[in-house]
């Protein structure tokens, strides 16, 4: 069955805060109704479903976006980075906050987040809708060709060093670079907007904001989705942007495995998309969205 809706872009969201573990966390909540989960990636915040919010929401769920500690509006503490201290995070806030198991969507890191909590915390966790779901927090070596292995190894070692770390931050973090780096990984340019990039660009000067990028840009990849889905025991909507240059299309192969070894997973690819399809296309993935919620 498909389920009609009507395409809202940019949402104005209320800021809302709870302390996790001494540190706040910021974060969103509209709707009513089943409760879902949204997931941002790397570098990103709640804004950047601002086009999904309120159609997911008027669709009849409650939809709540959480800022990831190091993120957005959240605390940026010098801490060590990793998968696992968000996961906790993820869990802490469904207990905190809704009571009963909901769907997790994420994007990119946001989506191997999901894909964490659906396969190790099932008791919190009804079902996960992936979207160009990295492969890890970093990337593993033999998932980069030659030429990028190389560059990613060197921007990584200047990254860590006292001496270079805050000056190569604050060349990534101006406005002009971070639209070059978004018209790589967007495919329609037009959705590369002053809004995204302010909202890409204002977490970047809140103090703590260059150790954070720097722990987390060389801190372990963690579990692949390969180690995770045997674990999976819930439906899965697998979105991916089959121009992403990131996270090629490719890459959903071992969804298809699994789902050929009995795992209850759609594969939806979104041709002319890149990384990020549901700020890119939101009419497409919401859509895609909303249908598969409404046949679970």
């Amino acid at each position: 069955m498909t389920v009609s809706i009507q395409q809202q872009t940019t949402a104005t969201f209320e800021k809302l805060f709870w302390t996790w573990q001494g540190y706040k966390i910021q974060y969103t909540v509209m709707g009513t109704g089943r409760p879902l989960v949204l997931v941002h990636g790397f570098g990103a915040s709640i804004g950047h479903w601002r086009k999904n919010i309120p159609v997911l929401a008027a669709a009849g769920y409650q939809v709540f976006a959480v800022d990831l500690l190091g993120f957005g509006g959240s605390d940026k503490p010098p801490l060590n980075y990793t998968v696992e201290v968000w996961v906790e995070l993820l869990k802490d806030f469904c207990a905190s906050h809704i009571q009963e198991p909901a769907i997790f969507i994420g994007n990119s890191i946001g989506g191997l987040l999901s894909l964490m909590v659906v396969a190790e915390h099932p008791e919190v966790a009804a079902a996960g809708v992936l979207i160009n779901c990295a492969g890890g927090l970093s990337h593993r070596p033999q998932e980069l060709n030659p030429p990028l292995r190389i560059a990613m190894g060197a921007f990584n070692s200047l990254v860590r060093s006292r001496l270079a770390g805050g000056f190569v931050f604050n060349r990534v973090r101006q406005k002009a670079q971070i639209r070059r780096t978004l018209y790589q990984v967007y495919r329609n340019r037009e959705a590369v907007t002053d809004e995204l990039v302010d909202l890409l660009y204002a977490p970047s000067c809140d103090p703590g904001a260059q150790q954070v990028f720097a722990s987390i840009l060389t801190a372990p990849p963690g579990p692949s989705p390969v180690e995770l889905l045997p674990k999976v025991e819930r439906p899965l909507l697998v979105v991916w942007g089959a121009d992403d240059p990131w996270t090629p299309i490719s890459g959903a192969k071992i969804y298809e495995k699994a789902r050929e070894n009995g795992k209850d997973i759609k594969i939806v690819p979104i041709p002319g998309a890149g990384h990020c399809p549901h700020d890119e296309v939101p009419d497409v993935v919401n859509q895609q969205i909303v249908d598969w919620l409404a046949s679970l």
